[in-house]
């Protein structure tokens, strides 16, 4: 079968497509999120190569329903789990005039207006966080790339004979310092940087979870002393685990103190400054040398979309950049391209389906959305203190709730089981989700607001199957039922 369809084929296919994403649209405020238990399957799939092809319209509908019948599915309002949102509408027309047109971001010869559009976005986000001078990034495909950026600038700067001449050149261990609590994506990036997973130097946190200033103080002192070379702290503006936002403002002061890069990983919270009522959360992030934001996550654009900022942009270049006699420089540009400022070089237009959202919506629609997401965390907060089963575990910042059981003398062990149980019993139907995780050394249960879609009668219902999982579990003697 050809690869060029007549316009007739070309029509049907695509008004096919439209009419199931509005059907799968339509069906996510009440859409369970999975299979029940009993239906799930994780094993691989057996099909052999096809080697001549079927009919497109029957290929395309039997894929949608197996994905929609059969699949995990996060734009669902009743998934409570990670930083995965439900994506704009606009945000996916967006991903399906990208895929169409293909354009190639590696240059502004090969790309122009393409290259344009995603450097307007990058300006409308930098604009936001507030730094007095200039400011220059780039898209990347998510934040584990962006914080691998982010690491690779603070090098660069602290180190630019590193480029060139490698690690050992430095002459002694480069360390870099995050929380205990800080994203993984860190500990891959310091192997693949070079600098060894060990040369990221995990710091204690708080009763807050945050990163503890004196800690850090103290770390860095340490390791000066002992002849290695600190260069960079990495500040969480929104950890994965529950949300906390480090003191960003106490960071940039030891920072500037020793003479370090501030990188902000803001995959999560650094859209707060999208909001003029709650900018206030991410106070000091105009203070970062560079910043990591994820508009794939509370921006609500599909996947994959993350940025890396910083108010250094000459260190792109020399971080990056690197000559190619077959990469085209158009005659007059003054924009940068993009294979010289980023890890990429042939690269996707990410940018498109922000642009249209804010385009279509505008930054308002966004205030409005942290707003409402905010307000909804602070009711399910506001109904673990209210007497029953369970009990705030830590600080509720963003929009990410942690809670665990109530319950005298249970051990680590002890509180990690039930809390694993909970989970179990509560996604057991498909319904809905939540998960476990480990907050300042114990288990947590961990809930989100990520959905534009979640109301109140989602948290209802999670709260009754919360209830309702907790009360299977009367027969362990020590947990406190108010």
């Amino acid at each position: 079968m050809s690869f060029d369809f007549d316009s007739a084929t070309r029509r049907k296919l695509g008004y096919q497509l439209i009419d199931r994403v509005d059907e799968f649209f339509s069906s996510l405020p009440d859409r369970p999120v999975q299979l029940p238990a009993d239906r799930r399957t994780y094993g691989p799939l057996h099909d052999p190569l096809p080697e001549n092809g079927e009919d497109p319209a029957k290929v395309l509908d039997e894929i949608y329903r197996d994905m929609v019948d059969k699949g995990f599915h996060v734009p669902s309002a009743n998934y409570f789990g990670l930083m995965n949102p439900t994506p704009t509408y606009m945000g996916f027309l967006g991903e399906a005039l990208v895929a169409a047109l293909n354009p190639q971001l590696a240059t502004l010869a090969r790309s122009q207006l393409a290259s344009k559009i995603e450097l307007e976005t990058l300006r409308w986000i930098g604009e936001r966080v507030g730094w007095p001078g200039e400011f220059g990034g780039t898209f990347t495909s998510g934040g584990n790339e962006a914080n691998f950026s982010g690491l690779a600038l603070a090098l660069a700067a602290k180190f630019p004979q590193a480029i060139e001449d490698g690690i050992a050149s430095i002459g002694a261990p480069p360390i870099a310092y995050a929380s205990a609590e800080a994203h993984h994506s860190l500990d891959k990036s310091a192997g693949l940087l070079g600098i060894g997973r060990k040369g990221l130097r995990r710091v204690r946190v708080n009763d807050n979870a945050q990163l503890d200033p004196q800690a850090l103080d103290e770390a860095i002192q340490e390791d000066s002393a002992a002849g290695k070379k600190p260069f960079c702290v990495v500040a969480t503006a929104g950890t994965t685990n529950s949300g906390t936002v480090d003191d960003l403002v106490g960071i940039s002061a030891i920072c500037r103190r020793h003479g370090l890069w501030m990188h902000v990983d803001g995959a999560y919270g650094a859209s707060a400054i999208f909001s003029d009522r709650h900018r206030d959360l991410m106070r000091g992030i105009e203070l970062s040398d560079s910043l990591t934001i994820d508009p794939h996550k509370w921006l609500a654009v599909p996947f994959a979309a993350g940025v890396i900022l910083t108010s250094h942009p000459h260190a792109l270049q020399t971080a990056f950049s690197v000559a190619a006699p077959y990469m085209p420089k158009a005659a007059g540009a003054v924009l940068p391209d993009n294979s010289r400022i980023s890890t990429q070089w042939t690269r996707r237009m990410n940018s498109l389906k922000l642009w249209l959202s804010l385009r279509v919506h505008g930054r308002c629609a966004y205030e409005e959305h942290i707003d409402r997401q905010l307000q909804l965390a602070n009711s399910f907060s506001s109904w673990l203190k209210t007497p029953g089963h369970y009990e705030p575990a830590a600080p509720q910042v963003l929009p990410i709730v942690t809670f665990k059981l109530k319950g005298d003398d249970l051990s680590d062990e002890e509180l990690s089981r039930l809390h694993c149980a909970v989970v179990d019993e509560v996604t057991r139907d498909g319904r809905r989700w939540i998960s476990e995780t480990i907050v300042n050394g114990r288990s947590v249960l961990r809930m989100m607001v990520i959905s534009y879609l979640t109301e109140e009668r989602h948290l209802r219902q999670l709260e009754l199957s919360l209830t309702q999982a907790a009360l299977g579990l009367k027969t362990e003697t020590k947990l406190n039922r108010d």
